[in-house]
C-alpha cells in the first residue's frame, strides 16, 4: 500500500471535525512536515481560526517518532487531548493503518497522592502526621471537600485534578498531593505501585504524542533531570508565552513565613543546635524583611548577605543532619522527613543562588498588602538557556496568533536565543519564519481607532477625558464592550464611573470568576466587561456580545518593574535598543492578543478603540500598529461613533429576528 500524502491526510483529519481545509492550515502543515523531515526549527504565527492545532498534529502523527506538544494553558491542553487528537486519531488510522497513542502529562501536583490522603499530612505543630478528615470539620466547606475527594480517590483513573467535577480550593487540593521535592519516590512509598503520577508517567512513555505544559517543558530544560520521555519533534503551541512561563519556572524566592515553616518542618527532625542555628537565622532575616522597600537590589546590602549567609549556612548544617537524626516519637518518619528536606533545601537553594551573586540574575523586594515582603531573584534572560536545551537534538515548531511583531519575527526570535532569520550562525539553530494569515478578512471586519485627540496618559491621574470617551463609546456600541486596562486600579475606576453614568450593566473582573463573568458577558449584548492581563488573552467571545475592545493604553511595562527595567538597561549598555528590545515588544505582544479578542469568527464585526494618542503620534506607534491584525485604520472620532451604531443596529435586528423565530415556532407548536 503506498503511503498517504499529506493533503489526503489534512482532508481526512478535517473532515472529521466537520470542517474545510483552509489554505494557511494547509501551508503550515506542508511546512512543518518539511521542517520535521530535515531536522530544523520553526516559527509559524497562525491567526485564530486557522486551525493550527490540525496544523501541527496531522504531519506530527504521520511523522511516527515520538512528539512532546507543550502548551501554555490546561483549557489548551484538555482540548487537545479530549478533543482534537482522539478525532484526529480516529480519522487518520484507516489511512495510516495504525492508532498513535497520546497521553496528557502535568507536574506531580497536579495529581492526587495516595500517601498523603491515606496516611494524613505532616504537620509542624503536632508530632508526626495529622488525619486530615478529623481535623476539618465534616459540615466544613474543606471538609466536605477532603471527603468527596476520598470518595473520588476510589473512581478516577488518572487522579487529575481537572477530573475532579466540581473542582476544590487549593487549600482543599494540598491536602492530598505533593511537589516533587516532597514525593517519598515510588520505590520507597507504600502506594508507589497505584500512584497516579507514575502511571502518567508510564502512559507517557508509551505513548506518540505527549500532552504537556509550558511550565513542565522549562523544569525538563532547567533542572537536569528528565522528567519528559525521550522525544524527536516539540511543538509548543502558545509559543507566545514561553518566554514568561520558563522566567517564572526559573523565579527563585524567599519569604519569612516560608523560612518560619521550614524551621518548624525540621525542628523534631535535626539535633538541638542544629534547629537553634535555623532558627536564629530565620529571625534575622524575619527582621530585615520588616524593613523591606520595594525595588531592584543591583547591590546586595551588607546586612541582607549577611542575613543570606546565615540562612544558607543553618540550611546546610539542617540538611545534613536531617539525613542522621532519628526521632522514635515521629510517626511516618520518610514522609515528615521528605517534607522538611524539601522546605530546607529551596531556602538553601534561593539564599545560595542570590548570595553567589550571578551578573545574569536580577534581585529585588516586592511588597505584597496580604503576604508582606518577599525577596525574589530572575534570569535576567532566559534565551541563552532555550537556545542551548530547547533547541538541541529535536526539532521545534513554535506556533501562536502573535509572533510576528513590528512585520517581522526577530524579536520573538531573540527572546528564544535566535539569531536574526536567514543569518547563520556557529551556535545559533537555523530557523525560518511562516505566518499563514488569518481566515478573516480584517480590513472589512474590524477597525482600529486610535482617539489622537487625548491627553497623553500620565502616571497618576483619571484621565476625565478618557471617561467621557469610553462612555460615548460605550453608548454608540449599545454596550457589547470589552474593556481591557493597563493596571486593575484603572479597571476599578472606570467601572465604578461608568456605573454611575451608564444604564449598561457593567462587570469588573475579581468581583466573580473569570468563567463567570465572561459566561454572563456572552449572555446579554448590553452588558461590559472590564478587566486587566488575564482578560487581554483569555476572552474567546464570538459574535454580536463583543463588538468594542477598548485598551485604556499602551501596556507598557511599569517604570518600577525591576526585571523588564534591568533587562531593557542590559540591552542599552549592549549597544542595542532597550526601549523596542524589552518595553516595545512586551506592548507589542500584549496589545496584539487584546486586539484578537474582537474577531474570533468570519461573521464578527466591530472596533478596536486605543485611547492613548501615543499610538498614533509616537516614533514606536507603526511598530505597535504592525503588530495587530489589518484592520481599517482611523483617527476620526466621528466615523467610528457612527461606524458603531450602524454594526449595533445591524446586530439588534439580528437579535429580533432570532426572538421572532423563536416565537413562530412556539406558536405552531
Amino acid at each position: 500500500m503506498t503511503k498517504p500524502s499529506l493533503p489526503e491526510l489534512l482532508h481526512a483529519a478535517v473532515t472529521a471535525v466537520g470542517g474545510t481545509e483552509r489554505p494557511g492550515q494547509v501551508s503550515m502543515a506542508e511546512t512543518v512536515a518539511e521542517v520535521i523531515d530535515d531536522g530544523s526549527h520553526l516559527l509559524v504565527q497562525a491567526g485564530t481560526g486557522t486551525g493550527k492545532s490540525l496544523g501541527y498534529l496531522v504531519p506530527a502523527l504521520a511523522h511516527g517518532e515520538r512528539v512532546v506538544v507543550a502548551t501554555a494553558t490546561l483549557a489548551l491542553q484538555r482540548q487537545l487531548a479530549e478533543r482534537d487528537l482522539p478525532r484526529t486519531v480516529e480519522a487518520l488510522h484507516p489511512l495510516l493503518r495504525r492508532r498513535p497513542q497520546f497521553a496528557m502529562l502535568k507536574g506531580r501536583s497536579n495529581y492526587l497522592c495516595l500517601h498523603r490522603l491515606h496516611e494524613g499530612v505532616p504537620q509542624e505543630e503536632e508530632e508526626g502526621l495529622f488525619d486530615q478528615f478529623e481535623a476539618a470539620a465534616p459540615t466544613s466547606k474543606l471538609g466536605q471537600d477532603l471527603l468527596r475527594m476520598r470518595d473520588w480517590a476510589d473512581e478516577t483513573e488518572t487522579g487529575d485534578r481537572d477530573d475532579l467535577t466540581p473542582g476544590v480550593s487549593d487549600r482543599a487540593w494540598s491536602q492530598v498531593s505533593v511537589s516533587s521535592r516532597e514525593c517519598l519516590g515510588a520505590s520507597k512509598c507504600a502506594y508507589g505501585a497505584e500512584c497516579f503520577a507514575e502511571a502518567a508517567r508510564e502512559r507517557a512513555k508509551l505513548a506518540e504524542v505527549v500532552v504537556t505544559n509550558h511550565a513542565l517543558l522549562a523544569i525538563d530544560a532547567i533542572e537536569g533531570a528528565p522528567v519528559l520521555p525521550q522525544h524527536e519533534v516539540l511543538i509548543v503551541d502558545e509559543a507566545h508565552e514561553l518566554v514568561s512561563r520558563v522566567t517564572g519556572v526559573a523565579t527563585g524566592e524567599l519569604t519569612p513565613g516560608q523560612v518560619t515553616r521550614a524551621v518548624r518542618r525540621a525542628a523534631k527532625l535535626v539535633n538541638e543546635k542544629a534547629a537553634d542555628q535555623l532558627q536564629t537565622a530565620s529571625e534575622g532575616f524575619e527582621r530585615l524583611m520588616e524593613l523591606a522597600l520595594p525595588g531592584r537590589l543591583e547591590e546586595i546590602p551588607e546586612d541582607l548577605g549577611y542575613a543570606l549567609m546565615a540562612l544558607r549556612d543553618a540550611a546546610r548544617t539542617v540538611i545534613t543532619a536531617l539525613g542522621s537524626t532519628r526521632d522514635k516519637s515521629v510517626q511516618d518518619e520518610d514522609a515528615v522527613r521528605k517534607q522538611a528536606l524539601a522546605s530546607v533545601e529551596s531556602i538553601h537553594d534561593v539564599a545560595e543562588r542570590i548570595t553567589n551573586g550571578s551578573e545574569y540574575d536580577v534581585v529585588w523586594y516586592e511588597r505584597h498588602e496580604r503576604f508582606g515582603a518577599s525577596l525574589r531573584v530572575a534570569p535576567m534572560s532566559v534565551s541563552g538557556l532555550l537556545r542551548e536545551k530547547l533547541f538541541a537534538d529535536r526539532s521545534v515548531i513554535l506556533t501562536s496568533a502573535t509572533l510576528k511583531l513590528g512585520g517581522d519575527f526577530n524579536g520573538v526570535g531573540a527572546s528564544l536565543g535566535l539569531a536574526p532569520e536567514g543569518i547563520e550562525s556557529e551556535d545559533a539553530p537555523v530557523w525560518k519564519g511562516l505566518d499563514v494569515g488569518s481566515p478573516f478578512d480584517y480590513g472589512k471586519q474590524g477597525i482600529l481607532y486610535v482617539a489622537k485627540h487625548l491627553a497623553r496618559p500620565g502616571r497618576e491621574g483619571t484621565r476625565s477625558d478618557m471617561l467621557d470617551e469610553l462612555a460615548e463609546l460605550i453608548e454608540a456600541a449599545g454596550g457589547r464592550t470589552l474593556g481591557l486596562f493597563s493596571s486593575m486600579r484603572a479597571a476599578q475606576s472606570a467601572a465604578e464611573e461608568l456605573r454611575g453614568r451608564l444604564d449598561k450593566p457593567i462587570l469588573l473582573q475579581g468581583e466573580e470568576t473569570l468563567g463567570e463573568l465572561i459566561k454572563s458577558f456572552a449572555a446579554d449584548p448590553q452588558t461590559c466587561l472590564f478587566g486587566t492581563l488575564s482578560l487581554w488573552q483569555g476572552v474567546d467571545v464570538p459574535g454580536a456580545s463583543c463588538q468594542l475592545v477598548i485598551m485604556d493604553k499602551i501596556p507598557f511595562p511599569r517604570p518600577d518593574d525591576p526585571l523588564m527595567s534591568a533587562r531593557q538597561k542590559a540591552v542599552d549598555e549592549a549597544g542595542g535598543n532597550g526601549f523596542m528590545a524589552v518595553a516595545a515588544t512586551h506592548a507589542a505582544l500584549l496589545m496584539a492578543q487584546g486586539a484578537g479578542r474582537l474577531v474570533r469568527a468570519s461573521g464578527d464585526r466591530g472596533v478596536v478603540a486605543v485611547l492613548d494618542p501615543r499610538l498614533a503620534t509616537a516614533r514606536y506607534g507603526s511598530y505597535l500598529r504592525a503588530s495587530l491584525p489589518d484592520f481599517w485604520y482611523t483617527t476620526d472620532r466621528n466615523q467610528v461613533r457612527r461606524s458603531l451604531a450602524a454594526i449595533d443596529a445591524v446586530a439588534k435586528a439580528a437579535d429580533d429576528t432570532k426572538v421572532a423565530d423563536k416565537a413562530e415556532v412556539a406558536d405552531e407548536a
